[in-house]
């Protein structure tokens, strides 16, 4: 079975969940959706998502804030900063605050597909960057510790 990024779609505006719930799973990945801040906090604290889409105006809590405590219990997640109204000062703050990416609505779907598939790769980068590291700091030790044993021979 292919792997199936994980997203979570926050917003509001059930029509846009529902749109990006189809266009995405389409697209082959799995789609959770949470229309308030609090639930988007409890549902990525019970689930790992690749990737979420937040609004960055919710009923509860600022897509900022919300942004900000995703980013620290999951720093693995990318964020991608959704808006009906853009401002430069909004998108300099999203990303000062960790997002990785800001797209304006009304959501051209071919870009928002892009920027997903370009922080998702991102990601796959960042990770196995991080598994050859690791594999490397193996290696090294294990040279290290023949060595070790070869020199008490």
């Amino acid at each position: 079975m292919p792997f199936r990024p994980e997203i979570l779609v926050i917003d509001d505006e059930e029509g846009i969940r529902r749109l990006l719930t189809t266009i995405l799973t389409e697209k082959g990945y799995n789609v959770d959706t949470a229309a308030t801040g609090e639930e988007a906090i409890r549902k990525t604290s019970e689930k790992i998502y690749n990737l979420v889409l937040i609004d960055i105006i919710l009923p509860d809590l600022c897509g900022v804030e919300l942004l900000t405590q995703i980013k620290e219990t999951r720093p693995r997640t990318r964020k991608v900063i959704m808006t009906g109204n853009p401002s430069l000062q909004n998108a300099v703050e999203a990303l000062n605050k960790g997002a990785d990416a800001y797209v304006m609505k009304p959501l051209d779907v071919e870009k928002m597909l892009n920027t997903i598939a370009e922080q998702l790769a991102k990601q796959d980068a960042e990770r196995k960057s991080t598994v050859d590291s690791f594999q490397s700091g193996k290696l090294r030790a294990r040279i290290e510790l023949i060595k070790r044993i070869g020199s008490e021979v």
